[in-house]
């Protein structure tokens, strides 16, 4: 594992999105797996800046993120859809039916997980994976359990997950409480993978996930196992490191 230490926020942005924006350089037709989140915000602000300054093209890229909400629709402004497009999609050259998110609002779990999967695959598998830990070690959706999670799947949220995501909704009950997301294995799969933390709240997880026991209830450590790992986050989260 690659271990890139930056100063703050910003500065681990800069250097998250130069190593997407090499893999991106290297290879016109890269399948970038993607997050959402607070985390990846200053990420794609950088790559949108660079691709205005003519640094980088996407239009030959395929995304496809990790999650989404059940429930909500791609047009509802909290739905992982309208972040992607909104946040990044809109401001860059990507051809939007190359960019991927679960829909949210397919009723039939299995048919919908069974889909995203047969996607993933179709497209000769992701090439590099950006991830955002959570507080509770979660990647993606997958939350502490006692196992891990192989494939897509449909997730009934943790109640700290829930209580994170409040400040982004009108009123807690309008909050979801599952959602689709990829599973562990599915991420392991990717053949890159790049995981961005920041802010001292994040110091004991990281410590814990990297460098801890390989647990399902730390999901975020089986990225041990992995053979191309780099971790950016700044001075405050690798503090205890």
């Amino acid at each position: 594992m690659k271990i890139y230490k930056a100063n703050d926020f910003k500065d681990m942005s800069r250097k998250a999105a130069n190593i997407i924006s090499a893999q991106v350089i290297l290879k016109e037709n890269s399948v970038l797996g993607l997050a959402t989140g607070s985390s990846p915000i200053g990420v794609y602000s950088q790559l949108i800046e660079w691709y205005k300054k003519g640094d980088i093209d996407f239009s030959r890229v395929t995304t496809i993120n990790l999650d989404e909400y059940r429930g909500l629709a791609p047009v509802n402004e909290q739905s992982y859809r309208f972040f992607m497009n909104t946040r990044f999609f809109s401001h860059i050259n990507i051809n939007m039916a190359n960019t991927y998110v679960p829909n949210g609002m397919e009723s039939d779990a299995e048919c919908e997980c069974a889909r995203y999967e047969r996607l993933i695959s179709a497209m000769g598998g992701i090439d590099m994976q950006l991830l955002g830990l959570g507080h509770n070690g979660h990647i993606g959706f997958n939350e502490p359990g006692a196992a891990f999670e192989a494939y897509t799947h449909c997730v009934d949220l943790t109640q700290s997950t829930i209580e994170s995501n409040k400040r982004f909704f009108a009123a807690s009950g309008e909050v979801p409480r599952r959602a689709y997301t990829m599973g562990i294995k599915t991420i392991m799969q990717a053949r890159r993978i790049v995981v961005i933390v920041s802010g001292e709240k994040k110091a004991q997880i990281v410590k814990e996930a990297f460098f801890g026991s390989i647990t399902p209830r730390i999901p975020a450590s089986v990225l041990q196992l992995h053979n191309n790992v780099t971790l950016v986050g700044d001075e405050a989260a690798l503090s205890l490191l």
